[in-house]
C-alpha cells in the first residue's frame, strides 16, 4: 500500500507499511441516519479503510448477561500470577506462525481468482451506482480501486495465513464474504438510503426524536 504526496512542490509515492486499526465512538447510534453521518468522517477517511464494522450496542437480556458475566470474571482473575504452561506454549507457537506466514509467504492471485474478483467488483460497482439512481444520493462509503486493492490485500492474506502461495477462488470467495458484511452493509446501513423523505416526514421524524430517545 502506498501514500501519495503532493506538497511545498514535492510530488512523490511512499510505501506505507503499517497497518491501521481504528475505533469511533459515536455515541448513540441513530439507524436513521447513515454510517457517514453517525461516524462524521469524510467518505474521503472511510474509503482508506479496507473493512469497516459497525457494532452497536443492542439491549439484549441473554447477550447483556453473558458481556457481564465475562466482565467480571476478568476482574475478578486480574490478581492471577500464575499462567498455565500449555497455554503459553500455544501463544508462543502462534506468535512464531505468524511471524514465519509475514515473513515466507507472499501469496499472489490465480487467473481464475482476479477474473471473479473483477467480476464481482464491476458488479458491486453496478448494483451502487443502481441506488445511488434510485435514492438521488450518493453512497456514503464509495465503492472505489481503492475497494478493489482491499479484497485483493484480504484475499492475499487469508491465502498467507494458510501458508499458500497461491491466493484461489476460494480466498476471494472469503474476502467478498468478509467485504459484504462489513463495508458494504455499512454502506447501505440508514434508512435514508433507502426512502426518500419529503420535508413534512423530516419534520415529523425530528418532533419524534426530541420526545423519545434513540434507541428506546
Amino acid at each position: 500500500q502506498t501514500i501519495s504526496i503532493a506538497k511545498a512542490g514535492i510530488t512523490t509515492v511512499l510505501n506505507s507499511r503499517t497497518s491501521v486499526l481504528a475505533a469511533a465512538n459515536p455515541g448513540r447510534y441513530d439507524d436513521l441516519k447513515t454510517a457517514q453521518d453517525n461516524i462524521d468522517l469524510q467518505t474521503t477517511i472511510l474509503s482508506r479503510f479496507d473493512l469497516i464494522f459497525i457494532v452497536k450496542d443492542v439491549r439484549l437480556y441473554d447477550q447483556d448477561k453473558l458481556i457481564a458475566s465475562h466482565i467480571i470474571k476478568v476482574h475478578a482473575n486480574a490478581g492471577a500470577t500464575t499462567k498455565d504452561s500449555d497455554a503459553s506454549d500455544r501463544e508462543n507457537w502462534l506468535k512464531r506462525y505468524i511471524e514465519y506466514c509475514r515473513v515466507h509467504c507472499k501469496p499472489r492471485l490465480s487467473d481464475a481468482a482476479s477474473t471473479m474478483l473483477q467480476n464481482n467488483y464491476v458488479r458491486i460497482r453496478q448494483q451502487m451506482r443502481q441506488q445511488a439512481h434510485e435514492t438521488g444520493e450518493s453512497a456514503p462509503i464509495p465503492i472505489t480501486v481503492r475497494q478493489l486493492e482491499a479484497i485483493i490485500r484480504i484475499s492475499e492474506s487469508l491465502a498467507k495465513m494458510r501458508l499458500s502461495y497461491v491466493a484461489t477462488e476460494e480466498h476471494v470467495t472469503e474476502a467478498l464474504r468478509l467485504f459484504r458484511v462489513a463495508t458494504m452493509d455499512a454502506a447501505r446501513s440508514g434508512l435514508t438510503d433507502q426512502i426518500n423523505l419529503t420535508p413534512d416526514m423530516r419534520q415529523v421524524e425530528t418532533q419524534i426524536k426530541r420526545r423519545m430517545g434513540i434507541g428506546s
